[in-house]
């Protein structure tokens, strides 16, 4: 019966054997799944009086291949590698509408400011007159595109958002229904293979789109943390995510991840604190890259929208009155807090003072301990301006071409949120609709008087940005000698805030107030106390004089962005921020996706199924159940002919 008992008990074992390698080869392509191993033991011998005799083997477990730390860093590399693709993504869209081309701003921006050049020919050409329109009217109409198409990704970007926390919250409930069947299948002394692949797999799910960390506890269920201590899963319980509007700055678009326990109260996640994963990644962008993009944007709205108004409002129409502005354009925004003091009407705002020093940045006001001291800070590189209270701050601070006025002093602990130039480019208009409201002549004409022939020429009038409008009745320019050899004009009457005389140098501007220049060029004659002048009055030759649209196309040249980048760069200059921000996401997200891959792969290398190891199990436990059987079989004949010979 022993020799029975054996191979009956091998039989059995090889069976099993058979059975888990059949297993391995079906699920080779099941996700999570754990290549699993029969445990052999030996039964325990027999004492027969003369020695143990071996009964056999029996099959002790089956065990899964599983390496914790392979799986956990892994998974952590999963998360980080997922949010690194999301942000890089959304990236590339936004990339695009920054692109350059004949339908991009660029374009648009060139073709308007090209088109003064046909005006500045024929000032008195309605046709040419209307072309400039039309072309203020096409970048008007490509500024709301654009910004209609990040509001667009701002949307897509917040339903991905949703959508995913949604998933997590499901994935989150079935592993805690996991940690519950695995708790009570270990409490028979075996370990569930397939019940711990499938809540690892949800576990690995999970850290795709949120980052967790994973605590084991001693019943076989696992705790799952999001935001460094916030238990998503806690053995049979599961909290929810939710994702909302920041309630520390309501009304800035500025999305956070929400944690709250059932019963309990939301706890708002920092972006720092979620880590990795497909949220992570898109909170980075909405918050901070589409931010800017939206930033970059409308700066470029206000500057250039600003700085033509501007222009116009310094020339004469064709009727001879002061041009009006060309642009509608939000110079004032409000602010957003949660401060009782700043409600309705008291709303924070902040206004442009200088378009050409803005940065493309949000701003906080943030008070201390020691408020109603506070400081202002660029958000986009953390620079701190200080002030030391309401009257300082509104009256003496300007950062950055910005002035703010809080209307209530802060309280300790208490910060305002700014974005200046988010909305823009989405609320910007052309307000001209009659070529005759271009207002293309200088408002003070330029009359040379000369001694003899002629030798001084008139270069250029142009008046500039902060010209009063008017100089002083009988402003005149004269020519005197000056010391070796050189030539002294001297401007009367006297002007206020430009030098009164200097020393003349062909084709030289020369400045007759604040933002009014004159270039001549050539040499004036001088004859004893007489000299040749140039008198200043008043323009009435306004329909055929185009001294101001000569003005619009220097702008291309001028500087109007960040104090030191002209119009024409202006845009160049936004494209390459975007696209090294793009190139950069993109780098990162190849480099994460490489080392999670690499990770993959080596927890692969120890869990994953081999279909040649299998074969050859196959055909090892094959022969070993074909032995076992003729094992039986010999018993079989050997129990036989014990029978046969007590029957005779």
């Amino acid at each position: 019966m022993s020799l029975l008992n054996v191979g009956a008990r091998a039989l059995m074992a090889n069976q099993l054997a058979l059975q888990t390698a059949g297993n391995n080869i079906a699920n080779v392509n099941t996700a999570g799944y754990s290549r699993q191993t029969v445990a052999f033991q030996t039964s325990v011998g027999q004492n027969m009086g003369n020695g143990y005799i071996g009964n056999g083997a029996d099959v002790a477990t089956v065990m899964r291949n599983f390496s914790e730390l392979l799986n956990r860093q892994a998974t952590a590399a999963k998360a980080a590698g997922a949010a690194d693709a999301a942000r890089s993504q959304s990236l590339n869209q936004l990339q695009e509408v920054f692109s350059g081309g004949s339908n991009g701003l660029g374009a648009a921006i060139n073709g308007m400011m090209n088109a003064f050049a046909d005006v500045s020919s024929a000032p008195t050409d309605s046709s040419a007159r209307q072309v400039v329109l039309t072309r203020m009217n096409e970048l008007a109409a490509r500024f709301r595109s654009a910004s209609g198409q990040l509001d667009e990704m701002d949307y897509s970007t917040r339903q991905q958002m949703s959508n995913d926390v949604n998933v997590v919250n499901s994935l989150s409930e079935q592993v805690a229904a996991l940690n519950g069947q695995i708790s009570r299948a270990m409490a028979t002394g075996h370990t569930p293979n397939d019940l711990l692949d499938q809540r690892d797999q949800l576990v690995r799910d999970i850290n795709k789109y949120v980052q967790t960390s994973q605590v084991d506890a001693g019943d076989g269920s696992i705790s799952l943390f999001v935001g460094g201590s916030q238990p998503l899963v806690l053995g049979l319980d599961s909290a929810k995510l939710s994702m909302q509007e920041s309630t520390q700055y309501p009304g800035s678009g500025k999305m956070s991840l929400y944690f709250q326990q059932q019963g309990g109260q939301p706890v708002e996640l920092t972006p720092a604190m979620t880590g990795g994963g497909e949220i992570a990644g898109l909170l980075q962008f909405q918050n901070n890259d589409l931010a800017e993009g939206r930033n970059l944007l409308g700066r470029m709205a206000i500057a250039i929208g600003d700085t033509l108004n501007t222009q116009n409002q310094l020339g004469l129409t064709l009727s001879g009155k002061p041009g009006g502005a060309l642009f509608n354009i939000p110079m004032t925004t409000t602010g957003s807090t949660t401060g009782a003091q700043w409600a309705q009407p008291d709303t924070p705002t902040v206004t442009v003072k200088d378009s050409s020093q803005l940065k493309a940045s949000d701003y906080k006001i943030v008070f201390g301990v020691d408020a109603p001291k506070g400081q202002v800070v660029r958000l986009s590189d953390g620079k701190a301006t200080p002030f030391n209270d309401l009257a300082d701050l509104r009256d003496n601070v300007i950062v950055d071409g910005l002035q703010f006025d809080l209307k209530n002093e802060g309280q300790a602990g208490q910060s305002v949120l700014f974005s200046p130039m988010a909305k823009a480019a989405h609320d910007i208009q052309s307000v001209v609709h009659s070529g005759n409201d271009l207002a293309a002549a200088n408002p003070v004409s330029a009359k040379i008087n000369s001694l003899g022939d002629a030798a001084l020429r008139m270069s250029s009038l142009t008046v500039e940005k902060g010209f009063s409008g008017a100089l002083p009745a009988g402003t005149t320019l004269s020519f005197s000698p000056g010391a070796n050899g050189s030539v002294t004009y001297t401007i009367n009457p006297a002007p206020t805030g430009v030098a009164a005389t200097g020393t003349y140098v062909s084709g030289q501007a020369i400045a007759l107030a604040p933002g009014l220049k004159v270039t001549l060029s050539g040499t004036p004659a001088i004859d004893g106390t007489n000299s040749d002048s140039v008198s200043f009055a008043p323009n009435t030759f306004y329909s055929s004089d185009t001294g101001n649209a000569s003005s619009f196309l220097s702008l291309r040249d001028a500087v109007i962005f960040d104090g030191a980048t002209t119009l024409s760069d202006g845009f160049s200059t936004t494209m390459a921020q975007i696209g090294t921000r793009t190139q950069s996401a993109a780098y990162a997200a190849k480099l994460s996706e490489t080392i999670a891959k690499n990770l993959e792969g080596d927890r692969t290398a120890v869990s994953g199924v081999n279909l040649d190891e299998e074969a050859a199990k196959l055909l090892q436990f094959q022969q070993a159940y074909q032995a076992s059987a003729k094992m039986l079989q010999v018993a079989q004949g050997i129990f036989d002919s014990v029978i046969q010979a007590v029957g005779r």
